[in-house]
């Protein structure tokens, strides 16, 4: 399975079990208008790390957080590759 289906599996998983209403997923949503909230986020990351072995997130050079679901794919799938 790829990274960018695995993200977003994740994201509806999360967003299911949090009882958030989840937005369509496309690469231009912003983040934080996609339903999914902070507590959500941190889930993310951290099953995301458990699935990948990999936190990119704390390793960036600028700490700048993806502000877009593209965004938030392409650091993961750029970290992986």
């Amino acid at each position: 399975m790829e990274i960018r289906s695995i993200i977003l599996e994740m994201m509806a998983k999360i967003a299911q079990q949090q009882k958030k209403p989840l937005a369509p997923l496309r690469d231009e949503l912003k983040l934080m208008d996609s339903g999914l909230d902070s507590l959500c986020i941190a889930i993310l990351v951290a099953e995301l790390d458990d699935e990948f072995g990999i936190d990119p997130l704390s390793s960036t050079v600028d700490h700048n957080f993806p502000v877009t679901v593209g965004d938030f794919i392409k650091l993961y799938e750029n970290a992986i590759h």
